[in-house]
């Protein structure tokens, strides 16, 4: 039995290594939803139109205007140009769709993010909102391959939330489209695609050998693959819910700017992620693709 005393400092590390491991994570969150929400192009450029309308009645007025001339000409930019489309593609294109020549899969994980938990909880049923084909391919898959298991994996991503959580939800939508309840799997701590791919790993305990979809939007597919490789968790990409065609769009506008607003916004979160999760070292790439063979 080692009856040495540990130094100070060492023990200091310790401890703050263990308080580390605790709030990491939950200040990680924090920060994606605030200091994050405010750099998407739509909120950051509405908020300088806003400091730059205040400046305007105050000695700061020549820079109040600049402020206001320049929010107004990037939303421009944002909603009616292709740059949100130019900024989806290389995401969307990382991985091919998949090839089903290798047989049946042992299990789907299908990544939350489609239902809307609280509108669902307030009206009593399942209010899907975005990106539902994530939840219509998995049950296609399901369907196709009825010895697979399929895993929701979605709690609330919101910063202050009540007990509705996406999962609760998802059981519900997959029945009805025919899943039997025996089958589903549901995972509903999860707050982001770190914690869905650690807790959906926790949750199957995959064995070496078994082959596991994921299923998730295909701009989404990059982190979410680089997440769940850093987990451990070994998984075939089947990506969905693409925002962008071809080539041929890359150049085309848009006479809609919300689609464009939203479009830029969604490309944001996903290169603000991407660089954050590298940058903190919890994906081994800054743009995760197809794995080596």
């Amino acid at each position: 039995m080692d009856t040495r005393v540990k130094p100070a400092y060492d023990t200091e590390h310790e401890a703050w290594r263990k308080r580390s491991s605790v709030w990491g994570p939950y200040l990680f969150f924090i920060l994606s939803k605030t200091l994050g929400a405010l750099l998407l192009p739509t909120n950051f450029l509405i908020g300088m139109g806003v400091v730059g309308t205040i400046l305007m009645v105050t000695r700061f007025a020549a820079l109040g205007r600049k402020l206001v001339t320049a929010s107004v000409l990037l939303l421009v930019v944002c909603g009616l140009s292709p740059l949100g489309t130019l900024l989806l593609y290389p995401l969307e294109q990382r991985f091919p769709p998949w090839d089903a020549a290798r047989g049946a899969p042992d299990g789907i994980i299908v990544l939350g993010a489609s239902i809307e938990a609280d509108l669902s909880a307030a009206h009593g049923t399942p209010v899907v909102r975005s990106s539902p084909d994530r939840i219509i391919a998995a049950a296609a898959l399901a369907h196709r391959y009825p010895n697979a298991r399929v895993v929701f994996s979605g709690g609330s991503a919101n910063l202050i939330s009540n007990d509705a959580r996406e999962a609760d939800f998802a059981g519900a939508i997959f029945e009805s489209l025919g899943i039997g309840k025996s089958r589903l799997i549901m995972e509903r701590r999860s707050r982001n695609t770190l914690e869905n791919a650690e807790f959906s790993k926790a949750l199957v305990a995959p064995k070496a050998g078994e082959r596991w979809l994921l299923v998730t939007s295909a701009f989404h597919m990059p982190r979410s693959v680089g997440l769940f490789r850093k987990a451990g968790f070994a998984v075939e990409p089947y990506p969905v819910d693409w925002r962008v065609g071809g080539r041929d769009d890359l150049l085309s506008f848009t006479n809609i700017a919300l689609d464009g607003l939203g479009r830029t916004d969604a490309a944001m979160r996903e290169w603000m992620g991407l660089i954050a999760y590298r940058a903190t070292g919890k994906i081994d790439e800054l743009l995760p693709g197809p794995a080596v063979k």
